[in-house]
């Protein structure tokens, strides 16, 4: 791969890891045996991501939509996610990568919410690569809470409701204190946000690939920040381009 001037590379990438399922049928396997596969995508995109000297990348490895899955499904997924824990975290302690795990923890058992926690406190120093696992999160719900806690504000006096602004809110969601997404990738040919970060990618550039997740890899990154380097962000104005 040729090396790419990094102001043409996002600052902060967003991906939904999509198709594990689909790609496990195909090869006349449980689905189960997909999200095995997709870990070790995970695992190549992140030192993909880290050779590339991308500084944030945000992936949603589990919505609270997964639980309606069967519960078989479900419970190797959180059986994946512990694996993971125990053996990765170590390892991407030790490349300088900060783990930090958003959504909504309570629902998860005693074993993983501490797994989770201390995985957070291991590498809380590390500046290589922030890495945020986006673990029974909503995108719905982080504007929801975020409205919730800006109420409260304005029942006690602190915020007055005409002073309310975007940053208000902003300040209050998921994320508030890194930049907001440069780049939103989502594998598998489907074209949806899914619930992800519906706030935070407002002008985030948008990118759909057909690969199923387990077969993604540095290769198909590659495309991604080829096509995401040759578009012109405006951010709701004019081309420069075109009003040159």
């Amino acid at each position: 791969m040729a090396d790419r001037d990094p102001a043409q590379l996002p600052q902060h990438l967003a991906i939904v890891m999509d198709g594990n399922g689909r790609w496990a049928m195909r090869r006349g396997k449980p689905r189960t045996y997909g999200h095995q596969s997709g870990s070790e995508a995970l695992k190549r995109t992140i030192e993909a991501v880290m050779r590339r000297g991308i500084p944030i990348l945000t992936v949603f490895a589990f919505s609270c939509e997964n639980w309606n899955r069967p519960r078989a499904e479900v419970r190797k997924l959180l059986d994946l996610f512990l694996k993971a824990l125990n053996k990765d975290v170590q390892e991407l302690h030790e490349h300088g990568v900060r783990i930090n795990f958003i959504g909504d923890r309570s629902v998860f058992n005693r074993t993983l919410r501490e797994g989770m926690a201390q995985a957070e406190q291991l590498t809380c120093s590390n500046t290589r690569l922030q890495l945020n696992v986006a673990v029974n999160y909503s995108g719905r719900s982080d504007i929801v809470q975020a409205a919730q806690r800006i109420a409260a504000a304005a029942a006690t006096g602190t915020l007055a409701a005409e002073d309310l602004s975007e940053e208000h809110l902003n300040q209050e969601l998921t994320l508030a204190h890194l930049p907001p997404p440069d780049l939103f990738i989502r594998t598998g040919g489907e074209k949806r946000l899914s619930n992800f970060l519906l706030w935070q990618i407002a002008y985030t550039e948008l990118y759909f690939s057909d690969v199923l997740w387990p077969d993604f890899g540095a290769e198909a990154l590659e495309q991604a920040l080829i096509d995401f380097s040759g578009r012109e962000r405006r951010f709701g104005g004019l081309s420069q381009v075109r009003s040159a």
